[in-house]
């Protein structure tokens, strides 16, 4: 019996795929269990147009984290922080902070997750920060670090 899964299901496999399962299996566990339904026509095809849909939004978010590291590569941030004699912060840079000077530049949603690394710049001078994007777009940026006057 062909079922669609309404859950993932350990063994067997994930929230919205079509599997052949034994008539028993089915009967006895999954469907009372509302981990999955018989797989008829008009399921089979909404699961098909749900993910030609899916793949879509996926292939344009990509596209656009794409862009996003494009411009980032191009852009120049800077950021002025106080700082002691020997270039030493008072305090730090965070992500939360690049991000929001990001946001600043760009005019667009950059999150303070997209690093790929904890930034935690105590130093003023050019700093180079690994951005993982998503959909899996990875990338270097650099952001300098200027004395606050």
């Amino acid at each position: 019996m062909k079922v669609l899964l309404l859950d993932d299901v350990s063994n067997l496999g994930k929230k919205g795929e079509i599997k052949e399962v034994s008539d028993g299996y089915a009967r006895n566990y999954l469907i009372p269990k509302k981990l999955a339904v018989e797989a008829t026509g008009g399921y089979i095809k909404n699961v098909e147009e749900s993910k030609k849909i899916e793949d879509k939004k996926k292939e344009n978010l990509k596209k656009r984290s794409e862009e996003i590291l494009e411009k980032l590569k191009g852009t120049k941030i800077e950021i002025k922080a106080k700082s002691g004699e020997k270039g030493k912060l008072f305090g730090a840079v965070t992500a939360q902070n690049i991000s929001e000077k990001i946001e600043e530049l760009l005019g667009e949603k950059f999150d303070k997750t997209w690093f790929d690394e904890k930034v935690n710049i105590k130093e003023l001078g050019t700093h180079t920060l690994k951005v993982k994007l998503p959909q899996g777009v990875r990338g270097e940026i650099k952001v300098k670090v200027e004395p606050e006057n």
